[in-house]
């Protein structure tokens, strides 16, 4: 159950960066009438009217103060460049900057996270596994847990960690069921996969982790200085996810499946294909989340898969009919 609205908790929420989970988040605050600023390099072209928007690079200490003044609470869905070297470097850069921000304005945090921070598990991924020193991307997270953790045991700063297994959902292209999985077979295209197709793995919906967002936001201050894991529907394999997405326009998918053995190899010639290599544990064994913690303290009703990848599927084909649209009206011009 979440406590309801508080107007005290909304004076402003500083949303930094604005992909896919960012951008689902700043509209179910807008729905609630909350005042937000979005904060990142560049200032998105999709910006709804009324969000106001602030210029920052996260690794500049000076700019995220600028962007965390003023607001009771803050949202973190940055994204790096996928490198591993990148992340070692910059990651623990932009989270002391993050910690000293709401340590100075009292702002509490709720960052979406990934499931990097486990390292290589057999069974269903809990809160309280140990936190891995594996490779570069899986130890930035970990390592970048640990100093939020402190922080927060410290006292210095409420701090909440909402983390998601690979998602999925309305518009999302860069994912494994983006380009190259379910907007693949709603374009008509092969599906590509980089993990074993048969397996099961769990996959998170967009709107619903920006539900869980809104859920934290609402919290007390007892739900922060820990991790929560983001509700999803029971794992799916991917081929069976992509064959519900192209039953829902009467298609039948051409899948090709990369095995995971193979990324080293693949990452010779391919530095994209290299980073994926050290994560390789997430896609050559079934891949489940456990968010018992979260439904005993909130909901437990996330999206199901015939719901979610059919509202999917149609925003691929909506996107593929007004790309054809403009193309035909400057044809006709």
């Amino acid at each position: 159950m979440t406590t309801g609205f508080d107007p005290h908790l909304f004076k402003l929420v500083t949303v930094f960066g604005y992909g896919p989970t960012g951008a689902a988040s700043v509209r179910r605050l807008l729905d609630r009438g909350v005042r937000v600023r979005v904060a990142q390099r560049s200032r998105p072209g999709d910006l709804p009217p009324g969000v106001e928007f602030r210029r920052c690079d996260v690794l500049d200490a000076r700019q995220v103060l600028e962007a965390m003044d003023g607001a009771s609470q803050a949202v973190v869905t940055l994204g790096f460049e996928y490198v591993g070297k990148a992340w070692r470097a910059k990651w623990p850069v932009a989270m002391a900057n993050l910690l000293a921000a709401a340590e100075t304005t009292g702002a509490r945090i709720v960052q979406i996270d990934n499931l990097y921070m486990y390292g290589p598990q057999d069974a269903p991924l809990r809160e309280d596994m140990p936190l891995t020193s594996r490779g570069l991307k899986p130890a930035a997270r970990a390592k970048i847990s640990r100093m939020w953790l402190e922080a927060s045991e410290s006292g210095r700063v409420k701090f909440a960690a909402l983390r998601a297994p690979d998602f999925y959902g309305p518009g999302v292209r860069r994912s494994h069921m983006g380009d190259t999985g379910l907007a693949a077979v709603a374009e008509g295209r092969t599906a590509t996969l980089l993990m074993k197709p048969d397996l099961p793995h769990a996959f998170a919906y967009v709107p619903d982790i920006a539900r869980a967002v809104e859920t934290l936001l609402d919290a007390p201050d007892d739900a922060y200085g820990q991790a929560w894991h983001v509700p999803c529907a029971p794992a799916m394999s991917p081929r069976a996810m992509l064959e519900m997405g192209a039953r829902t326009i009467g298609a039948k998918p051409r899948v090709v499946a990369l095995p995971p053995s193979l990324l080293p190899v693949l990452g010779i010639v391919s530095g994209f294909v290299a980073e994926l290599a050290e994560m390789r544990f997430q896609f050559d064994r079934a891949y489940d989340v456990d968010w018992s913690k979260w439904a005993g303290r909130f909901w437990s009703d996330p999206t199901s898969f015939d719901a979610g990848v059919a509202a999917t599927m149609r925003s691929y084909g909506q996107a593929v009919r007004l790309d054809t649209a403009h193309v035909g009206a400057r044809m006709a011009t």
